[in-house]
């Protein structure tokens, strides 16, 4: 369910909602372990079909100069649907050759500061903007709802705000850019771009923010002509909400199990997926960043660990597992050529026989369904 600073669209039925079963009947297609990694190719919204990009790679929240910030996007018969919006994403929005009125919507999967810091930047830097450079609709935004519990920051007092009320507030902190420009007949209020719904567990879940990850199916977050989005949530200390998304389409589906520890709520949710997108931690290059233990044991206890992903995806019966919010980031700490290893490891240990697929920024990686391969 989702709860909305307007009204929650209602979703339309389509031949989508046959793809859950369709895909559980389907047998599996066994692909090659990838031992190296394509060279990423260029995006565009006009593509048909489906298709993914990684506009950014690194967890965080520090920055990283050999990694942007964690994003990823799907297009969807030309329409782009960002999921998550770290350190850099409007310009490796640009850089993937995606444009400006192409984006749908904006789902973030929890509202951690390497997931969210260049949301706002989108509407702020697109508001007035004319052709390719603007929005010519609003953007559909879907993120967690309210937390429930109390701000400890000393200068914003008060609950947490969930999406809608993050967004508010970040349109009132900027105030100052579109106020100046509107003034001079040049610019729009960004937040007239933007329709923000929370997003909410149902109830009966059991889900609070002392159990933040309870047993649960999927939900349905929204649904239009190109794709349904269903949701569970995820365990990541004391994050709450925070989800993972499901984006079935006719072409093929996509799972993103944002940041989490390795969670049932993933697999069920990720079932017979053609992709999943998971978060990736290699705990021997942490030492290498010179942590203080008690960070380590922090993100240790908070991320999976990559020797875990072969298991999920096979469990799951995901057709290829990409690995992205990789920790460390750092090739210095981790090199490529060791990710790639212990990819491998982890896919030879759960005899996982699909794919396993390193992340690059501004990877692009067309998806092709089960049932579109049976044709």
């Amino acid at each position: 369910m989702c709860e909305s600073s307007t009204e929650c669209t209602g979703a339309s039925a389509s031949r989508r909602t046959l793809l859950g079963a369709v895909a559980a009947s389907a047998a599996a297609v066994a692909v090659p372990l990838l031992s190296g990694q394509a060279a990423a190719t260029p995006a565009t919204s006009a593509d048909s079909g489906l298709s993914l990009t990684l506009l950014g790679t690194n967890s965080g929240p520090p920055p990283l100069a050999a990694r942007y910030g964690i994003s990823q996007a799907l297009v969807v018969n030309g329409r782009t649907y960002v999921v998550d919006c770290g350190r850099g994403a409007v310009s490796q929005y640009l850089r993937a050759g995606l444009s400006m009125p192409s984006l749908t919507s904006i789902f973030l999967t929890h509202l951690h500061a390497d997931h969210i810091v260049d949301y706002y930047a989108f509407p702020l830097l697109a508001a007035g903007a004319s052709g390719a450079q603007g929005f010519q609709s609003p953007v559909d935004v879907y993120g967690p709802g309210p937390a429930g519990i109390t701000s400890t920051v000393a200068g914003a007092p008060g609950p947490v705000p969930g999406t809608v009320d993050m967004t508010r507030l970040a349109g009132q902190a900027y105030a100052a850019a579109p106020t100046f420009f509107m003034t001079e007949h040049i610019g729009i209020d960004p937040a007239t771009l933007l329709r923000v719904h929370d997003v909410l567990p149902p109830t009966g879940t059991g889900a609070s923010a002392t159990n933040t990850a309870p047993a649960m199916a999927p939900f349905t977050v929204m649904e239009n002509d190109d794709v349904k989005v269903t949701a569970v949530l995820v365990p990541h200390g004391a994050v709450y909400p925070g989800y993972a998304y499901r984006f079935d389409t006719d072409h093929g589906s996509v799972v993103f199990s944002g940041d989490t520890t390795p969670s049932p709520n993933v697999i069920r949710l990720a079932r017979h997926a053609d992709v999943l997108v998971h978060e990736a931690l290699a705990p021997e290059g942490l030492a290498a960043l010179g942590l203080p233990q008690s960070l380590i044991d922090h993100i240790l206890a908070t991320h999976t660990d990559v020797s875990e992903l072969g298991r999920i995806a096979a469990e799951a019966g995901a057709r290829t597992l990409v690995a992205t919010h990789l920790s460390p980031g750092n090739p210095a700490a981790t090199t490529d050529a060791t990710w790639r290893r212990l990819l491998r490891d982890s896919a030879r240990r759960a005899d996982f026989g699909g794919r396993m697929v390193l992340g690059q920024d501004l990877l692009r990686l067309p998806v092709t369904g089960r049932s579109a391969d049976s044709r």
